[in-house]
């Protein structure tokens, strides 16, 4: 199969906070505006700025990460995106050379060019002077230029403009504008569901704040990638086939990849989203997930569903597989204490309780070590939890030796803070989501029984 041509372009940083989903969301609002079809990436894990990025460009807006998906992983989805997009655009994460692998690993490896975004408010020749050092850190990758975000003013731009090599040009300049500014909370931006009407006011004046910049005519400046076809096609079986999986999807529950419910079709599974906090009962149905998400905000809610809970708590009961990453496995605990200091009750389904920080938190990408097999993923929380039982193993980090979160197994369910990438073992996930397997393929000493 020959290499698919597309015009690509990765916005990266010197650090958080720069104004990358902002931009690359006026952008995609701004070209679909003009019938453009746009296809969005977001480097590393990430759930929030995917939701944003998908109402601004109306398409699939999906992870990409070297380590926790896999080059070929990623150069299949880059492939099949450049065959039906008029542009690529790739939000990085964190600033470009942090992490790893970093935004800037990803442009090394598939030969998309970079584009600097930099809140430029408060200087000036300094921020081609950063941007300058940025470019030329590394030889491996190619940097198309500068975008200066919050310039004060025309002159303020010339400043930047003449202090910037030939090599270096300055893409465009954003000027101030606080009606663009997306919400935000503890963990990131303000889930897109949660906001639906007045973010697309937003993107709509996005769309506007850029039309008004030189990115208008991005399409003209960048060259076209060459996205060359996955090297061998991953096999297809069917090893969840006539499967039916319920996942809890709500306001404190959505923390969810597409690429995990891919991947569960490809498995031959079918799923069924329910509200934990706003139905009554569970579907009917082969295995739960309870992937992560708000718990905290809504724990009263949660814990006054009382014919929910023990919904649940009769699934498990019957030994149905359950798997609960981080909101998820606080909901299965004993109770959960929020932000407000109120304890609510919560599943019972593992012994211990959850307890919310206002501040500081655990992040970082880890590998779950399960009796099925490895699966990668990462962690992000800001919550404790306490007296729970002996874990069956703790996550292992890529590049640290110190261990990770602590991964439960109570009968039927498995627990930990960790969110999973299904795609990183397909044949685990299966095991797990398997009504047969999921007790026989533990070894007794590693089944801790917990009776409510």
């Amino acid at each position: 199969m020959k290499p698919c041509l597309c015009p690509a372009l990765i916005l990266a940083a010197p650090a958080s906070g720069q104004g990358k989903t902002t931009i690359t969301a006026g952008l995609a609002s701004m070209l679909k505006r003009q019938g453009k079809v746009v296809r969005i990436f977001k480097v590393g894990p990430d759930y929030l700025d995917p939701k944003i990025l998908r109402q601004a460009s109306g398409q699939p807006v999906e992870p990409l990460d070297l380590w926790m998906a896999g080059q070929d992983y990623c150069q299949e989805k880059m492939y099949q995106a450049a065959q039906v997009a008029d542009i690529i655009l790739i939000e990085g994460a964190m600033g470009i050379f942090d992490g790893k692998p970093s935004s800037a690993d990803l442009a090394a490896q598939f030969g998309i060019p970079v584009a600097i975004v930099m809140d430029v408010k408060g200087m000036a020749q300094t921020a081609a002077a950063i941007a300058m050092g940025l470019a030329n850190y590394r030889d491996d990758f190619t940097c198309a230029g500068l975008i200066a975000n919050n310039c004060g003013s025309e002159r303020h731009a010339q400043l930047i403009s003449d202090a910037l090599s030939p090599s270096l040009p300055l893409l465009a300049t954003l000027k101030r504008a606080s009606e663009v500014s997306l919400p935000e909370r503890h963990l990131g931006l303000v889930q897109a569901e949660e906001i639906a009407d007045e973010l697309q006011v937003k993107l709509d004046a996005g769309a506007d704040w850029v039309a008004e910049s030189q990115l208008k005519y991005l399409l003209d400046k960048i060259p076209p990638v060459a996205f060359l076809p996955p090297s061998a096609p991953v096999a297809q079986e069917q090893l969840l086939q006539g499967k039916t999986i319920a996942i809890a999807k709500d306001e404190a529950f959505s923390f969810i990849y597409d690429a995990n419910l891919q991947l569960l079709t490809d498995l031959g599974a079918s799923y069924q989203f329910f509200s934990p906090l706003h139905d009554q009962v569970l579907p009917s149905a082969d295995a739960l997930w309870l992937p992560g998400g708000y718990p905290e905000l809504h724990a009263a809610q949660l814990a006054g569903n009382a014919t929910m809970r023990q919904s649940i708590k009769d699934f498990a009961q019957i030994n149905k597989p359950i798997l609960a990453e981080c909101g998820g496995f606080l909901y299965c605990l004993d109770s959960l204490t929020d932000i407000g200091k109120q304890q609510h009750d919560m599943l019972g389904l593992i012994p211990g309780e959850g307890e919310m920080r206002s501040r500081g938190g655990c992040q970082g990408m880890q590998t779950a070590v399960l009796p099925e097999g490895d699966l990668r993923g990462h962690s992000h929380h800001r919550s404790l939890s306490h007296n729970t039982p002996e874990p069956i193993a703790k996550g292992r980090r890529p590049y640290h030796p110190a261990p990770g979160e602590a991964i439960y197994r109570v009968g039927s369910v498995t627990a930990s803070y960790i969110h999973l990438f299904f795609p990183s073992n397909r044949q685990a996930l299966s095991t797990i989501f398997n009504p047969l397997s999921i007790t026989t393929q533990l070894t007794p000493e590693n089944v801790l029984q917990y009776t409510n």
